[in-house]
């Protein structure tokens, strides 16, 4: 099983309700379980391969996560002028460190280079996301709580 497939399998436990997945096949076993203390909580046991080459794919996105973050021009006319931060990691989009927090950023606030402007959180672990450039944020992309993609737009950004 490839690292495709297994985010394939936790897109599927997190839209179908299921509450438990079991797969083992004879170089590993991977269970996945959805809990419903939130609207999408996801946890994903996976037993050390034996395939030394699939323990890197998995690894190296959470170790890169906090300090990258995608940044491209949106295709649409209007938005053109935009900037989009992306997700650098699939994951629960959090815009603020808690339920009773106010949220990191907001329509209209202006971002520093560096600046936290949301949380991903991927496997129990709460991923800081940084900007990348400084501007001002149009618009928010993503409800909070949510779950998002890898490379899914979060944020339009004014780099002016």
């Amino acid at each position: 099983m490839n690292l495709n497939e297994i985010q394939d399998l936790i897109k599927f436990v997190a839209k179908s309700g299921v509450t438990e997945v079991e797969i083992e096949q004879k170089d590993f076993k991977i269970t996945i379980k959805s809990e419903k203390k939130s609207d999408s909580q996801i946890i994903v046991q996976a037993a050390a391969p034996v395939v030394p080459q699939m323990a890197a794919p998995i690894a190296a996105p959470q170790a890169a996560a906090p300090a990258t973050e995608s940044a491209a021009p949106v295709a649409s006319s209007e938005d053109s002028k935009y900037i989009t931060v992306k997700s650098p990691m699939i994951g629960t989009f959090y815009r603020s460190s808690g339920p009773d927090k106010e949220p990191f950023v907001s329509v209209g606030q202006s971002v520093n280079k560096g600046e936290t402007v949301c949380i991903i959180e991927a496997m129990k672990l709460f991923n800081e996301i940084e900007a990348e450039f400084s501007g001002k944020i149009v618009k928010v992309l993503v409800d909070d709580a949510t779950p998002v993609e890898y490379d899914q737009p979060l944020f339009l950004v004014d780099p002016a």
